[in-house]
């Protein structure tokens, strides 16, 4: 029943772009006729969930798309920056927010793929010593972090408030400018504290936010007491090197996340999938035809895990384990479309404005195409 719930949904998806042939909008003019257009590359990282798009599985009708792995770091600078070489790409979701509101950012038009989605109770770690043992322990604390305004921590601050009544101004930020896995940062909020910096945040006066020293990492800044805690997307090189020194804040991180999902029915979303502007210009067909082939990809992943003659991911209990994430989330946990996710979409809204990231509040639909709003 669950497997054809989500046969239904794929072939719905399907439906809406099936049968649409993509064609350059001067050779539709001219000929009336669809030419098939010379590709769409297709960037990000390389899930299991858009291996049907690398492989040719999943694709779209009259056109020949090519996936180049990029990642995140990569694709958000090249899709923010003037080159903007791909189709199709993978963004981060609060970072586009950002400079969609901020900026005036129209590069890219949102589809509502949620490619990249973490429950994110993982990523609170302190200081064994440090004495915090609770969420509410945080108050008054020193808290670092290789950005403020990294998607992660925005959704960790905003689980601390609404579910811990943590706010952000109770604890004392120290941005780093190097992070344990990317090295020295350069586009984070600490060059607002440099001479003639400029602050990316709209923080209010007196905001407790400071930057750290020059070249010290997260995990370098909480082993030597300069701070309590981390929040941070980045788990520390020490704390996968076996560190006694630093531990996660929630012990039980499964547990704990699947009571928060339990009670919020939340599936927090880290990256999304836009559609270069000026490619719907050209084929307004596009954003749900890019849409449907996500949509399909991601079918594809759902059949590898249901597979069980032959394991196509290297867990051994990897069947009972998608078979358990069924049973809490749904047969379609990773769900894409507007409906299905308004209420996180409602909160990054609500949460970017209030943890000081945008200057203004605006309605998330905004940032969609408007022919993905029925989705």
């Amino acid at each position: 029943m669950a497997s054809s719930t989500r046969r239904d949904l794929i072939k719905s998806a399907g439906a809406i772009a099936g049968g649409v042939s993509l064609m350059g909008a001067s050779a539709a003019a001219s000929s009336g006729e669809a030419t098939r257009l010379p590709g769409i590359k297709v960037a990000g990282y390389d899930y299991d969930r858009v291996k049907g798009i690398m492989d040719g599985r999943a694709g779209i009708e009259g056109a020949d798309v090519s996936f180049h792995y990029q990642d995140i770091y990569s694709v958000n600078e090249l899709a923010f920056g003037d080159d903007k070489p791909y189709e199709v790409s993978e963004l981060g979701l609060i970072p586009y927010v950002n400079k969609f509101i901020n900026d005036g950012y129209r590069g890219y038009t949102l589809i509502p793929i949620f490619i990249s989605r973490v429950f994110r109770h993982r990523n609170v770690f302190v200081r064994a010593d440090s004495g915090i043992e609770k969420p509410e322990d945080l108050k008054g604390r020193k808290v670092g972090t290789p950005g403020y305004g990294m998607s992660a921590n925005t959704w960790i601050r905003g689980f601390l408030k609404d579910e811990y009544g943590v706010e952000a101004d109770d604890m004392q930020w120290i941005e780093t400018t190097k992070s344990s896995d990317a090295g020295e940062l350069s586009g984070s909020g600490w060059s607002a504290f440099e001479p003639g910096g400029e602050s990316p945040y709209f923080l209010p006066d007196g905001f407790p936010l400071t930057p750290g020293p020059k070249g010290v990492d997260e995990g370098e800044l909480l082993l030597s007491g300069q701070c309590d805690a981390l929040i941070t997307a980045i788990t520390p090189k020490a704390f996968i090197e076996g560190d006694p020194g630093i531990k996660r804040l929630f012990p039980d991180v499964k547990a704990t996340e699947q009571a928060y999902f339990k009670k919020t029915g939340l599936f927090p979303i880290m990256h999304v999938v836009g559609v270069r502007t000026s490619a719907i210009e050209e084929n307004p067909d596009l954003p749900m035809a890019v849409y449907a082939m996500y949509s399909k990809a991601k079918q594809i992943a759902y059949d590898d895990l249901e597979t069980t003659t032959s394991l196509k991911v290297s867990l051994p209990w990897v069947t009972q384990e998608y078979e358990d994430t069924r049973r809490l989330m749904g047969a379609d946990y990773w769900r894409y479309g507007i409906e299905a996710n308004r209420k996180e979409l409602e909160l990054v809204m609500r949460y970017t404005y209030e943890q000081g990231l945008v200057k203004r509040r605006e309605d998330f639909l905004k940032l969609f195409h408007p022919s993905t709003h029925t989705t």
